[in-house]
């Protein structure tokens, strides 16, 4: 076994959602999820296939960014697993509809940081070990720190 770290490659405006899932159905509904919950969403899924024609499937809304999720996926690899990539929306919107999506057994990250994909290879092929989701801490929050978070939370249309 030999153990690799890929990075998910995606400009720094860009949200990502990074999963496994079962079936070759896995992309029709994510798909679906995602356009029934955020009209008008503007977003791409790849799905890496795991047996038979092993196809990274693609589809999304959004030309420039099925290419980018079918692009990563195919350099990640890892069989089973699907990524969204989004722009102007959050994963927050759409994580309860896609925990609704029967294919789903687990979502790595969901985050618009830096994402490096930690992969175990054998002869069989790459499986997913686990994700580094950005950089750690530098301090702890203090009051201000808060007051900061509070405001940007309304800014952004999260709190009142």
């Amino acid at each position: 076994m030999e153990l690799k770290i890929e990075r998910i490659q995606l400009a720094e405006e860009l949200n990502l959602i990074y999963g496994m899932s079962h079936f070759i159905k896995t992309v029709e509904d994510i798909y679906e999820a995602i356009v029934n919950t955020v009209p008008g969403a503007k977003f791409g899924i790849a799905f890496n296939e795991a047996s038979g024609p092993r196809l990274v499937r693609k589809d999304g809304t959004d030309e420039e960014l099925i290419k980018l999720a079918a692009e990563n996926q195919m350099r990640l690899g890892a069989g089973h697993t699907f990524l969204i990539v989004m722009r102007d929306m959050f994963p927050i919107n759409i994580i309860p509809a896609l925990r609704d999506v029967r294919e789903i057994v687990n979502i790595f990250c969901a985050t618009s940081n830096p994402v490096q994909v930690i992969l175990a290879e054998t002869e069989q092929g790459r499986g997913v070990l686990g994700v580094i989701d950005g950089s750690g801490p530098y301090g702890i929050e203090t009051p201000k720190d808060a007051t900061w978070r509070t405001d940007f939370l309304k800014k952004i249309g999260y709190k009142r």
